[in-house]
């Protein structure tokens, strides 16, 4: 079950070494997050949990190596593989106006401009230069790149995002 004041900010994607450290995929854009002594909860893919502490964290090329509090071999570091890293809410930075964390905008409906329904934001795709929203409606998939001049509004109250579609779209 989802706790909504929880958001994920990683995944385990492997292990690096035998001394127990795991390989983080961060969706944060900082790292910052991933200080000493900080609890976050692992989630497995079984809905299994656990709440672990940060030893340490340093960058990895696009990656983050971490060290868990209580992990301290390779088999232990193995078990946590393909498990999502989740934080308490209250910990996240605030934002500026106009900006949302992508775990608040996942499955938001999308409305085109003329009220037509296109379907839910499935997921965000960074691509240095602005995100991409890729909208699921049944098979049918749609790519809206997000910026100013697309997204007209974000209601996160009514769960809609409404988005004037570029020529061709």
């Amino acid at each position: 079950m989802d706790n909504p004041k929880r958001v994920p900010i990683g995944k385990i994607v492997g292990v690096h070494g035998l001394a127990g450290n795991v390989k983080v995929r961060c969706y944060a854009e900082s790292t910052e997050l991933f200080v000493p002594d900080r609890e976050f909860t692992l989630r497995h893919g079984d809905g299994r949990e656990a709440v672990h502490r940060v030893r340490w964290a340093k960058p990895h090329g696009v990656r983050l190596l971490l060290s868990l509090q209580g992990v301290e071999d390779r088999d232990a570091a193995d078990l946590l593989k393909g498990a999502e890293v989740f934080i308490d809410r209250t910990l996240l930075p605030d934002l500026e106006e106009g900006t949302y964390y992508w775990t608040d905008l996942i499955g938001l409906k999308v409305y085109a401009r003329d009220e037509t329904y296109l379907g839910r934001l499935a997921s965000i795709i960074p691509t240095g230069g602005n995100d991409v929203y890729v909208v699921r409606q049944g098979a049918a998939e749609l790519l809206i790149p997000a910026t100013e001049q697309v997204v007209l509004n974000v209601d996160l109250a009514a769960r809609t995002l409404r988005v004037e579609l570029p020529e061709g779209l």
